[in-house]
C-alpha cells in the first residue's frame, strides 16, 4: 500500500519538517508510506481516553489475517510521527506484532491537530453521548469555534450541540448513568428540564427504578416542575389501555372502586381495593373464593 521503510528510513525523513518547503517535505507530505511503529506516538490530546480491550484484540486479529485497510494519518515531529487520528489501529497494529503500518502524513500546526483529532473523533459511531458532548465543548474551547462554525463542520444542527453540551451540566452521577447506558441522552436532557439537582437526582433514581421511556420521564419531569417544593410527585404516568380496561371490568365485578398500579415496562404492579364498609370487603372476598 505504501512506498515501504526505504521511502522513509533515510536522513531526509529524519529532519524537522515545518512546511511544504523544507527539504524532504515532498517525499512525505500528502503521500502514504509505512511508517516504523517505534517511530509513532499517540496524540496527547487523543479526545478518546478509553480504549476496549476485546475490541483492540479483535482488530488486531483481522490485522493479522487482511493488514490495515485504512491508513493512520499522522504529522511530522522532529524524527517521530504524531497520530492525527487512526490510534485504535495503531494500538491494534501493535497488538499484532507489525514492524510498520501505512500512514498518511500531513503538516499541521498544534490547534490544527487538535481540532483534527477532535472531528475525527466525533465522527464515531460507538462513542457515549457524553464523550460526544465533552468532544464538542473542546471545540468550542480550545478551539475557539462558535457553534454555527461547529455545526458546518460536523455537519450538525446547532439545537443538536446545544442539547448534547447540556448534558455535562448534569451531576456526575448522572452523566455516569448516561455514559454506562443506564438512561439515554433523551432521558439527560429530561432531567436537565428541571431547575435543582436534588430533583434531577430523584427524576433519573424514579428513571432507573421504573424503567421509564423518555415520554414518560419527560411527562414526571412535567410534574415535577409543576409541583410545589418538597411535595412528592404521585401522579401515575401513562395508564397503558389494557390496564384501563383492566380496572374497570374489576371494578364492575366487585362493585368498588379499584386502581391498578404497573411499573413503566409492564412487568410487576400491584391492585388497589377501596372498600367502605365490613359488607364490601366480605363482596370482594367471596368473589375471590
Amino acid at each position: 500500500m505504501g512506498r515501504g521503510l526505504g521511502a522513509i528510513l533515510n536522513a531526509e525523513s529524519r529532519t524537522n519538517i515545518n512546511s511544504a518547503t523544507d527539504e524532504g517535505a515532498k517525499t512525505l507530505v500528502g503521500n502514504i508510506v509505512e511508517v516504523p511503529i517505534e517511530d509513532i506516538y499517540p496524540n496527547a490530546g487523543q479526545p478518546r481516553t478509553y480504549f476496549d480491550e476485546k475490541a483492540l484484540n479483535d482488530l488486531a486479529e483481522s490485522i493479522r489475517s487482511l493488514g490495515i485497510i485504512q491508513p493512520v494519518t499522522l504529522r511530522k515531529d522532529g524524527e517521530k510521527f504524531e497520530i492525527i487520528s487512526g490510534e485504535r489501529r495503531y494500538r491494534a497494529s501493535k497488538i499484532a506484532g507489525l514492524a510498520a503500518i501505512p500512514a498518511y502524513i500531513r503538516l499541521v500546526n498544534d490547534q490544527e491537530l487538535l481540532e483534527m483529532a477532535l472531528v475525527e473523533n466525533i465522527q464515531r459511531e460507538d462513542l457515549d453521548p457524553i464523550e460526544v458532548a465533552l468532544t464538542y465543548q473542546r471545540l468550542l474551547d480550545e478551539v475557539g469555534m462558535t457553534q454555527e462554525n461547529l455545526s458546518q463542520r460536523v455537519g450538525k444542527e446547532r439545537s443538536t450541540i446545544t442539547n448534547s453540551v447540556r448534558l455535562l451540566k448534569l451531576s456526575p452521577s448522572i452523566q455516569n448513568g448516561i455514559r454506562s447506558g443506564e438512561i439515554s441522552a433523551g432521558h439527560g436532557r429530561a432531567i436537565m428540564g428541571l431547575d435543582t439537582d436534588e430533583k434531577r437526582q430523584i427524576l433519573f433514581d424514579r428513571i432507573i427504578q421504573d424503567h421509564l421511556n423518555v415520554r414518560q420521564a419527560e411527562q414526571l419531569a412535567g410534574q415535577m416542575k409543576n409541583s410545589p417544593p418538597g411535595e412528592k410527585v404521585v401522579k401515575q404516568i401513562l395508564v397503558p389501555n389494557h390496564v384501563k380496561k383492566a380496572q374497570k371490568e374489576l371494578s364492575d365485578l366487585l362493585a368498588v372502586n379499584v386502581e391498578i398500579k404497573t411499573a413503566a415496562n409492564g412487568k410487576k404492579g400491584k391492585i388497589v381495593l377501596d372498600f367502605k364498609n365490613e359488607e364490601e370487603l366480605e363482596n370482594i372476598l367471596a368473589h375471590i373464593r
